[in-house]
């Protein structure tokens, strides 16, 4: 079966949605599919072009997969108008370009936008692919949980993302909730819908000892670090460990805060904790230190605005369940990241945008070694029985293969004729 991968974000970006689709492409083609990506030039999380990467367009092969990158715009600050133009870009580019002649197409939304340019341009051609689309975030909650949007713009974007999900073949979505509210509030046929959760994209391997992994990093052994590792946006509300750690500093500093990765606001997250003694930012790390830095922390932190509880699934929890840390989130009771944390056993929840809760949450786990423990070795059970990279597979061949039943191209079928199949 042929299969294209249409998304904007692809290897070698290391957060986010890249890893996810890079271990499906990878994955699948080690199944035996013949595999093809369209993405875009590596900009995620620093929102600024990879300087190794130039001209309009580039084929490559990476790590067995064959990947075509159109460049687009990439804005230098995130606004509804600057997204849109950055969806606009990419769709609009690959909309004209040659699209590989394949048995299935899966969109990744995000790019919404671009999802859609691709789709109209799919379901115009006499002979289409089987037309997928894979929700890892939900613009029309997006919009409402984090204020970008009101009045009438909200309702447009939920018709704009209805209207796109419903002219699929099939939806895949990564959580429960996203396809409850997908089926109830965008009007897609459960019949349309299936769920495949994400999984952890990091090979399994024992965590390091906290004090080993801080040797590696050059990092305090008697330090208390609270530790955020991913994207700096906008959902995040990282002004909350800001002043977490501002609220360290008047109490002595007992907690050292870091926020490790990079994003669209870092910036100002940088600018707002000018002075603070217990605040400190690390850029993103390789793979091996990543790992590390996980494990030196006491405490993982999963920290999102008051009003985030549905529009997306932390991905960084995927690797924060594997690593020798309990998590905390900060979150409102009853999210989707609340209700993932407790069925992993992994950590405790407090109140979104409440500092002192945030320092109180970190000194209560880390007061208790044996409950912060138990919390680890649960998230790692969990991790193993329910997301593993094979059972994640699994369903993603299971979900493409019954696209391709339902909507045959003429190609593939005169070409299971003539095998005899």
């Amino acid at each position: 079966m042929r299969i294209t991968l249409i998304g904007l974000n692809y290897k070698p970006e290391v957060t986010g949605i890249a890893p996810y689709t890079a271990d499906v492409a990878e994955g699948l083609s080690e199944r035996g599919y013949d595999i093809h990506v369209v993405t875009g030039f590596p900009h995620y999380p620093q929102w600024a072009p990879d300087p190794r990467y130039a001209g309009p367009t580039i084929e490559e092969t990476v790590d067995g997969v064959h990947v075509t990158r159109h460049r687009h715009y990439v804005p230098g600050s995130m606004t509804v108008t600057q997204r849109a133009h950055l969806e606009l870009s990419f769709g609009s580019r690959v909309a004209r370009s040659r699209i590989p002649a394949s048995d299935v197409v899966v969109c990744v939304s995000p790019a919404l936008v671009a999802t859609g340019l691709v789709m109209a341009r799919l379901k115009a051609q006499p002979l289409r692919p089987a037309l997928g689309v894979w929700v890892q975030d939900l613009y029309s909650r997006g919009v409402i949980e984090t204020g970008t949007m009101h009045g009438p713009s909200v309702g447009a974007t939920g018709n704009l993302e209805s209207g796109i999900l419903r002219a699929a073949d099939g939806v895949a979505v990564i959580h429960q909730r996203f396809a409850d509210h997908v089926r109830t509030a965008l009007h897609v046929p459960e019949s349309k819908l299936s769920v495949i959760p994400n999984w952890t994209h990091m090979p399994h391997q024992t965590p390091m000892s906290r004090d080993h992994a801080r040797d590696l990093l050059g990092w305090s052994r008697d330090s208390v670090i609270a530790l955020h590792a991913g994207n700096m946006g906008l959902k995040q509300g990282l002004e909350n460990v800001v002043e977490a750690a501002r609220e360290s500093d008047r109490r002595g500093g007992p907690v050292q805060f870091v926020l490790m990765g990079d994003g669209n606001q870092r910036q100002m997250l940088e600018e707002l904790g000018a002075g603070i003694s217990c605040l400190k930012f690390v850029r993103s790390l390789p793979e091996k230190e990543f790992r590390a830095a996980l494990d030196a922390a006491n405490v993982l932190l999963v920290n999102e605005l008051p009003e985030v509880a549905e529009m997306a699934v932390p991905s960084k929890l995927t690797a924060y369940f594997g690593s020798g840390s309990p998590v905390l989130a900060a979150t409102a009771a009853g999210s989707v990241t609340d209700r993932e944390v407790r069925a992993a056993g992994a950590g405790i929840r407090v109140d979104p945008a409440n500092p002192s809760a945030m320092v109180e949450g970190v000194m209560d786990l880390v007061s208790d070694p044996v409950k912060s423990a138990m919390f680890v070795e649960s998230g790692n059970r969990y991790l193993r029985h329910n997301m593993s990279r094979d059972v994640a597979l699994d369903r993603f061949e299971e979900w493409v293969g019954t696209l391709a039943s339902a909507h045959p191209t003429r190609a593939r079928t005169a070409s299971s004729a003539r095998l005899g199949e």
